[in-house]
């Protein structure tokens, strides 16, 4: 997820960004740098479900945010989210990236996929026909 958002051109020009997603990580998985600093930086929970992701795994997200002192957060599902949990991400300031739009997300970038076929349409070049006397 972490180089989904660099692709995406979070993290600034230095595009730095740093996967966590350890045992202990205080429920953050990743951290972008938005500056070469590091003042604004923008934490990523990814949810690799299949069940919906409810309003308590917003919470928990939202309370590590606080106590990290940090203003941006994003959780990023490969599932869907409940109405409750959008509710409480709106009301918390948590953005919600479901697996619909993580898709395309994917996609526009060119990240995690690969091109099974391409093809080219042709038209008929009417100059080609044309002599001249």
């Amino acid at each position: 997820m972490v180089d989904l958002l660099l692709a995406l051109d979070y993290g600034g020009p230095s595009g730095s960004g740093i996967r966590l997603g350890r045992s202990g990580d205080g429920g953050v998985d990743g951290v972008i740098q938005q500056d070469k600093l590091g003042f604004e930086r923008i934490y990523v929970q990814a949810k690799r479900w299949q069940a919906s992701v409810g309003p308590s795994v917003v919470r928990e997200f939202a309370s590590s945010l606080r106590l990290r002192g940090a203003t941006k957060g994003v959780i990023i599902t490969t599932s869907t989210f409940t109405d409750v949990a959008v509710t409480e991400a709106e009301r918390l300031g948590v953005v919600l990236v479901h697996g619909g739009t993580l898709a395309e997300l994917m996609f526009d970038v060119g990240l995690g996929v690969s091109v099974v076929s391409t093809y080219s349409v042709k038209r008929v070049d009417a100059g080609y026909f044309e002599t001249e006397e």
